[in-house]
């Protein structure tokens, strides 16, 4: 055996060094056909290679970092020595990754709020490693949307053009383009798996893209894109135990990024969103069989507001919508999400169905009505004291993620981790206080009074207060 490697390795080193030297080894010197290669001229080959897509879309598709700096306690192992001082702190940079797209020449880029939120500086890295600082032009939690800039000067960035007809079709190749565990660009590809998807995690609303693309955290802000270097989506989240992908990932659609886009570039630093003034619920099969349904698909208006859009344009208690400007509705989410991709003062053609006859109405949705709700922080000596609450409106439902149907009451918008309310109440943003000691308030001027009388009596305090459906009563004494 010793004699065979002693024989062999000379060989072995020779055909090495022969690959190795310039102009040897080479296919064509060993008499071998050198390998095709070229790109898919159509639709049927492209099966055999995304390059194409990949060469147009990926320097489109950028790293976003958000940096913040946090000051926290030392050890206090540390003061045991004495060499740090008791209660001194220190500062910590914290830093999130993610993705992002330029959708304008100029530097406009489009990612995911959850990726700059709480950020205070922002740099985007290009596809080429240049580095940018970037600022936040709009951020909007529950589109989960952001829109930054970044200066680059007379130099005109490429782009993706965002798709938003509506004509993506499930079982449509696509691929996602971003940045997972930081380990650089990087390109999945998969289907487009459902779409209107609504059931998100953690009840999060929208209407999404599925696709079994491998999407991991990195993604976020990145792109799906369409075999036409089209961007159809933002990725946005994957549901998965585990943490990483399995296969079932979700693309806030191209219809909501571009309303978040134009939105930024009119110069606004908030979304306002679109309102049909209806509360729907989801068409069940009894529901679906008793109004003649063939398919439980729809939404059922169970209450509208009053002066709201859809009361407005003539809709009732009891109508089904099954369509907004010919897009079918298959439920409350959907309807909801095709609303708010439409600009306030837009007419939509909403097709419903009364008493089983097919009807529309032309609905120009506005932003849900009570403007900007005023906020003021309560003072005083009262159990409430330092909270900011404002009235409830739909725009303060709508701010808050709140249902505006059904309840009165003042609601709390901030309460700070500190407060007595937080701490000993437990109480929390988006809870309703619907009365104090047995006197109901409905406003921000009654609650100041009636928090005031209690004071004043010296009383114990009484607190009624919703969350939810859940209407509790809270006894404290003085």
């Amino acid at each position: 055996m010793i004699s065979k490697t002693k024989y062999l390795l000379p060989s072995l080193l020779a055909l090495v060094a022969a690959a190795c030297s310039p102009g040897q080894g080479k296919a064509q010197d060993a008499g071998l056909a050198p390998p095709n290669r070229h790109a898919p001229a159509g639709a049927a080959e492209m099966r055999l290679s995304f390059a194409p897509v990949v060469k147009k879309a990926a320097p489109a598709v950028v790293n976003v970092y958000a940096r913040r700096v946090v000051r926290q306690q030392i050890d206090p192992f540390w003061q045991l020595f004495g060499g740090v001082p008791r209660g001194m702190t220190q500062e910590r940079v914290l830093q999130s990754l993610g993705s992002g797209v330029i959708v304008r020449a100029d530097g406009l880029i489009v990612t995911n709020n959850h990726v700059v939120e709480g950020g205070q500086e922002f740099m985007v890295v290009l596809s080429d490693r240049r580095e940018f600082p970037a600022k936040v032009l709009l951020a909007d939690p529950h589109t989960d949307l952001a829109v930054l800039k970044i200066e680059v000067g007379s130099e005109r960035l490429p782009v993706l053009p965002i798709e938003d007809s509506g004509d993506t079709q499930v079982g449509d190749l696509v691929l996602a383009i971003g940045n997972p565990f930081g380990v650089g660009q990087t390109v999945t590809n998969g289907i487009v798996s459902a779409l209107n998807r609504t059931d998100g995690p953690s009840g999060a609303g929208g209407s999404y893209i599925q696709t079994d693309a491998p999407i991991n955290p990195g993604n976020s802000g990145g792109a799906l894109v369409d075999m036409d270097g089209n961007l159809i989506g933002i990725n946005s989240m994957i549901i998965s135990n585990s943490g990483g992908s399995n296969g079932v990932g979700l693309a806030i659609p191209g219809a909501m990024v571009r309303r978040v886009v134009e939105t930024a570039v009119g110069g606004g630093h908030t979304l306002v969103r679109a309102w049909l003034g209806a509360k729907t619920d989801p068409i069940t099969g009894e529901i679906a069989k008793s109004i003649g349904l063939t398919t439980p698909q729809g939404a059922l208006v169970t209450n509208l507001y009053p002066g709201g859009p859809a009361a407005k344009a003539g809709l009732k208690t009891g109508d089904v919508v099954t369509a907004v400007n010919g897009a079918a509705v298959n439920d409350p989410a959907n309807l909801n999400f095709q609303i708010a991709t439409l600009a306030p003062g837009q007419i939509a053609k909403v097709a419903y169905l009364r008493d089983g006859k097919p009807m529309t109405a032309n609905v120009r949705v506005e932003p849900p009505s009570g403007g900007e709700a005023v906020e003021r922080t309560l003072a005083g000596e009262t159990p409430l004291t330092g909270t900011t609450v404002s009235d409830f409106t739909p725009a303060a439902a709508d701010k808050l993620g709140l249902d505006p149907y059904g309840a009165n009451g003042v609601v709390l918008t901030k309460v700070p981790a500190q407060s007595f309310a937080a701490g000993r109440l437990g109480l929390q943003p988006g809870d309703l206080i619907r009365g104090v000691n047995g006197r109901e308030v409905s406003s921000v001027g009654d609650l100041q009074a009636a928090l005031a009388q209690a004071q004043a009596a010296r009383r114990g305090w009484s607190l009624t207060i919703q969350r939810g459906s859940q209407v509790t009563t809270v006894q404290l004494g003085r």
